[in-house]
């Protein structure tokens, strides 16, 4: 499965969220090709715990996580925590998706 594959489920899936799925590790055994990195944000997860969060996520990729994806590591933020936390590399498709928190730009 392809990384822009799982991030058009999840942006199907959780109400405005912007998704970056990458393949941090590339091994050679077809297992390991199935590891996956998401960094999500979405106003959705706001009073959410982190684990309803994560389990949106996994709810979201769906049966594909039994089938497609061996592993997924996430990374949640509402787009205010992103702002202070998160490490910048998603802001210009967020002001884009108007879900940048004001005053931030």
């Amino acid at each position: 499965m392809e990384p822009a594959a799982i991030e058009d489920l999840i942006e199907a899936e959780i109400p405005d969220a912007v998704a970056r799925v990458t393949a941090p590790r590339v091994h050679d055994d077809e297992d390991e090709d199935a590891h996956f990195a998401a960094v999500v944000v979405s106003p959705a997860f706001d009073g959410e715990s982190l684990v309803d969060q994560h389990q949106r996520v996994y709810d979201a990729v769906g049966d594909r996580m039994t089938r497609s994806v061996h592993a997924l590591e996430i990374k949640t933020y509402t787009p205010a925590d992103y702002a202070e936390h998160g490490d910048g590399s998603l802001a210009s498709e967020l002001r884009e998706a108007g879900l940048f928190p004001v005053g931030d730009e």
